[in-house]
């Protein structure tokens, strides 16, 4: 059996045991063809069972001269980790060569975050006696509040709503259920929404449970979030670059400045890795630092 079927193989994995989203199954099969692509181009005809170490090293070498970022780097080398350890798993192979592979040292870029004062100026500049404007004022109070992703906002029902007790129902990443809570402001300006603005809309069939809705009344898009949040930003007049993501880096960052437990931050966030969380750590030492520098009389 060739390459083609071992990957195919994984590919049936991946979609009936990880329930991975379209995009990411994708992804993992088209690093896995990559590295097979390179062993052919190599002169390296052998099966999956015979690569060794080094040549996933080489394979990784090579993509850092075709100047392939380390965080890219570290993507792929994901994928062919994920892809032997389903090949164990199904006895195909007796030992994983990418287990003494290290990902690529990354530098993490420090995210943009916005300042208490920031957010109240996006918040003054929304007009309320709108029906859009009482939607936005919702969906950033709820992205500030409890540090949802895009998507998650958008996939947002009304069925996992539990404001009684201030908490959301989140279906993050690969389907991976959490539950978050919503502050008291951010839960009124919700119920506002739902009850005085949504409860007026025409809902579209198969759109009845999405708390956010566009004047059509289907689900509102991606790309509608995010032009809605730069026209805000533009209103308030803030310079940083701002997008939906930019309210979910604000929350953790002010929870930990505020002395969160940054395990508490990762189960808010959905982070399966402890190490993404810590970034805000790093962002809240440098807004210390800065703060010092600013204000100590002998800074």
């Amino acid at each position: 059996m060739g390459w083609q079927s071992y990957i195919k193989e994984f590919g049936t994995y991946l979609k009936l045991e990880r329930s991975l989203s379209e995009n990411s199954l994708e992804a993992y099969l088209h690093d896995i063809q990559k590295f097979s692509d390179y062993l052919e181009m190599a002169g390296l005809s052998m099966l999956p069972a015979e690569v060794k170490a080094d040549h996933i090293k080489k394979f990784l070498s090579y993509l850092a001269k075709l100047g392939i970022a380390a965080s890219s780097q570290a993507r792929i080398l994901s994928g062919i980790k994920a892809f032997y350890k389903y090949l164990m798993l199904e006895e195909t192979i007796e030992r994983d060569p990418s287990v003494n592979v290290h990902t690529p040292r990354i530098d993490r870029k420090i995210p943009d975050v916005l300042s208490l004062q920031e957010i109240e100026d996006l918040l003054a500049v929304i007009d309320l006696s709108t029906p859009e404007g009482a939607r936005n004022r919702a969906m950033i109070e709820v992205l500030y509040s409890s540090g949802l992703r895009v998507t998650e906002l958008i996939e947002l029902k009304i069925s996992n709503l539990y404001l009684d007790i201030g908490f959301l129902r989140i279906i993050g990443k690969a389907n991976k259920e959490r539950f978050v809570p919503i502050g008291r402001e951010a839960a009124r300006y919700l119920t506002s929404y739902i009850e005085n603005v949504r409860s007026n809309v025409p809902v579209k069939p198969n759109n009845e449970d999405f708390v956010f809705l566009n004047r059509r009344g289907t689900k509102i898009s991606r790309v509608m979030v995010f032009m809605i949040i730069k026209d805000i930003a533009l209103l308030a007049g803030i310079k940083k670059n701002i997008s939906p993501h930019t309210f979910r880096h604000s929350f953790a960052t002010h929870l930990i400045l505020g002395g969160a437990n940054i395990k508490a931050v990762q189960e808010m966030l959905g982070h399966e890795n402890i190490t993404t969380t810590e970034i805000y750590k790093r962002l809240d030492q440098d807004i210390l630092r800065q703060t010092l520098l600013e204000f100590h009389p002998r800074s």
